[in-house]
């Protein structure tokens, strides 16, 4: 589907109020381009610009020029003395959308002519600008939504993607911050009204969050369409599995999960995985036992050399292709540090061929 298809729709922006209740005046943005032309011209002047909005042909020049069809607000902390709600500066719900859209489909989701850490900080800087506009113009409904869900996913998408990337280059602590921050927003917007695709995010939140009480709790008071939804119901029964700390029968769930939920679920990976060892290193405490590598493959859903290499940073003796469990032996915190990256099996076989812009966008 085409990109102008999935992100317009009928109809203009709902125009907010003038004034809140206590008299406070609401701005409404109208500037109809990504980018202000004042601060297109002030970062071209100041040699700000990012490669991804320079002018082709001109980026290795001593004063790039701007590509006005590619240059996107940058994120800006607020200052004192800063008016930041002048409504030439602040876009419209539509053209927000649009920005989020352009975004998705020709940075996150181009060829790679730069790595994915740089398309990252860029979509994630001006992501961040595109909330910034749409809180200083207090937007809500579905525009809000249509936003906040196609930054989730991206969000999620990143954690995944960019998991054991150097945190000099990628900080996942920050990525979860806004990805939570989202979530909050977005389920407060479906509080407010129905959404389509309301029973997806719900089940996200819940794998995110896996084994929250407080989010666990919000999803038990939805509305019973919502609640009874496929997955959202596998989303509770996950939850349950690991509640009941069942690492056999939490990763088997986990198969039925699609691609970006299962983005949500991976960072519970490694401690499922460890918590499955420990559960055999207490059921096969015999130094005499010895248990195949390729069926505790087949349960851990990784390759057998990937599997060996756990046993062992967990402290368990690998002999050829068995295991020998031993619960003296078995070590909580791994000597030899485990990268998450190394087993994304799981998720990996999931992805197949969905392209980048289809997962961001939600499109199966």
């Amino acid at each position: 589907m085409h990109r102008k298809q999935r992100c317009e729709r009928r109809g203009g922006p709902e125009r907010h109020g003038d004034k809140t209740k206590t008299g406070e005046s609401i701005p409404y943005g109208t500037c109809t381009t990504m980018c202000p032309i004042s601060e297109v011209r002030r970062r071209e002047t100041q040699r700000q610009l990012h490669f991804f909005e320079m002018e082709c042909g001109t980026e290795k020049e001593r004063m790039p020029r701007a590509d006005l069809s590619r240059m996107v607000k940058e994120y800006s902390r607020p200052a004192a003395g800063k008016d930041s709600t002048r409504a030439c500066d602040l876009r419209p719900p539509d053209v927000l959308l649009r920005t989020v859209c352009y975004l998705v489909d020709e940075i996150a989701a181009s060829p790679a002519r730069q790595s994915w850490i740089e398309v990252y900080n860029f979509v994630f800087d001006r992501l961040r600008s595109v909330r910034q506009d749409m809180v200083i113009q207090r937007v809500s409904g579905w525009e809000c939504v249509a936003v906040l869900e196609r930054t989730v996913r991206f969000h999620l998408y990143a954690s995944y993607r960019l998991c054991g990337v150097p945190l000099r280059l990628y900080d996942p602590h920050i990525n979860d911050t806004h990805l939570q921050e989202c979530l909050s927003w977005l389920m407060e917007c479906y509080s407010k009204g129905q959404y389509e695709h309301q029973a997806e995010f719900q089940a996200l939140c819940l794998l995110y969050n896996l084994g929250n009480t407080r989010t666990l709790q919000c999803a038990l008071e939805l509305s019973k369409n919502v609640r009874l939804s496929p997955p959202v119901q596998l989303a509770l029964t996950i939850n349950r599995a690991y509640i009941e700390r069942n690492p056999v029968r939490l990763l088997r769930l986990a198969q039925k999960l699609d691609f970006i939920q299962a983005c949500a679920f991976h960072k519970h990976l490694l401690s499922c995985r460890k918590d499955l060892l420990l559960l055999y290193s207490h059921g096969h405490n015999n130094r005499n036992c010895r248990f195949p590598i390729k069926k505790l493959a087949d349960v851990l859903f990784l390759e057998c050399s990937l599997v060996a290499r756990l046993c062992q940073a967990h402290g368990l003796q690998v002999n050829q292709d068995c295991v020998v469990f031993s619960k003296a032996a078995f070590c909580r915190s791994p000597c030899k540090e485990l990268q998450c990256a190394q087993m994304h099996k799981l998720v990996d076989d999931k992805q197949e061929f969905i392209s980048v812009s289809s997962i961001i966008h939600g499109i199966s």
